[in-house]
């Protein structure tokens, strides 16, 4: 099998690679290279052949969940949308990618997250599960927050713009999933000097397009934060090992009963084990697989009880701390403002401003 070409640029795959020794090979998951390898076969380009020389696997469908190496991944895309002369290969691969093409672990945590708040600081916290080298975080910008990520170890590696395309287009469908479809970021950030082209600039006439970051990001209202989940998400587009309806059901029940012992406290890890019938340690680990620990689904309950009386209802806010299991005003506060980014006071002056 013939190596992979070194790519051009400040750094080449071989450098790069070097220095990524220390923390292991870079890997994606193979979802991510099928919506390539479909553009690719529309313009009839000779996609097996590239694929075994770039040392990738050439069957790739089946194994959506599975992972290759990143650094080869880039390399294929930009030889092949160089070789077929197709503009823009990253957002074509882009349009293509939905909300359940996430994997199973962080379609299930964002599933369970009460705001959008939380489900970013979710998609923070998993981002491995998609590559096992992309950082996200957030960062306040005025009276927005950018949702940044980069791949560490990659600086100065060119054509980053193709896997950048998809980090960024997750955040997108994520935030759409709490705003609506048709929403769109008033800025798109590469941390590449890629500059999209006219064709594609022209579909997001309301976006600014920015290169040379520091980092990849798009930049959301800080007021869409505390915005409540609409329901569940899509199931995820693969089938796996991690995909377990039991523990699926058993978080339902968990999210049901817990409010009813809100204001007496909620049962504890070992006693809501107990009643699944089930030991700490299984308990502990059927949530872990659905990416979510019993303390989330507590907070999640709380928040929901807290959000309900802050919007419908004049209760004072210490009532509402107690009724919610908080033991006083300030470690609600604190609590309530990690689940949605903003005080009770300001959701309760947000929601109301909404309404007028």
């Amino acid at each position: 099998m013939a190596k992979p070409e070194a790519v051009t640029g400040s750094k080449n795959v071989l450098s790069i690679a070097l220095e990524l020794q220390m923390g292991g090979i870079p890997l994606t998951r193979c979802q991510f290279l099928i919506p390539f390898i479909e553009v690719l076969n529309e313009t009839g380009a000779p996609t097996e052949g590239l694929l075994d020389k770039f040392c990738l696997p050439t069957s790739v469908v089946e194994k959506a969940h599975l992972f290759i190496p990143i650094l080869p991944t880039i390399q294929f895309v930009e030889v092949a949308q160089r070789a077929q002369g197709i503009p823009d290969i990253g957002f074509l691969a882009a349009r293509q990618m939905e909300l359940c093409h996430l994997s199973p672990r962080m379609l299930s945590a964002l599933a369970h997250a009460p705001t959008l708040f939380a489900a970013l600081q979710q998609v923070c916290k998993l981002a491995s599960y998609e590559d096992t080298n992309l950082r996200v975080w957030l960062e306040p910008h005025g009276d927005h927050i950018r949702i940044c990520n980069r791949l560490t170890g990659t600086t100065g590696l060119p054509n980053l713009e193709h896997s950048q395309w998809l980090q960024l287009i997750f955040p997108i469908h994520i935030v759409r999933h709490y705003v609506g479809a048709r929403w769109h970021p008033t800025t798109i950030a590469f941390e590449s000097g890629y500059t999209p082209g006219r064709e594609t600039r022209a579909l997001w006439p309301n976006s600014r397009f920015l290169s040379g970051q520091p980092a990849s990001w798009i930049d959301v209202p800080m007021s869409y934060l505390s915005l409540p989940s609409p329901g569940e998400v899509p199931p995820p587009a693969e089938n796996t090992h991690e995909d377990d309806p039991a523990s699926h059901e058993m978080i339902m029940s968990l999210k049901r009963m817990l409010p009813a012992y809100l204001d007496q406290g909620p049962p504890s890890l070992g006693e809501a084990a107990e009643i699944a019938g089930l030991s700490s340690r299984s308990f502990q680990r059927k949530l872990a697989t659905a990416g979510i620990s019993y303390s989330d689904l507590v907070d999640a309950a709380r928040y929901e009880n807290a959000s309900r009386l802050l919007r419908d209802t004049q209760v004072k806010v210490i009532d509402i701390a107690l009724s919610s299991g908080y033991s006083d005003h300030a470690h609600f506060t604190r609590a309530f403002r990690r689940m949605t980014g903003v005080t009770p006071r300001q959701f309760r002056r947000q929601t109301r401003l909404t309404e007028v």
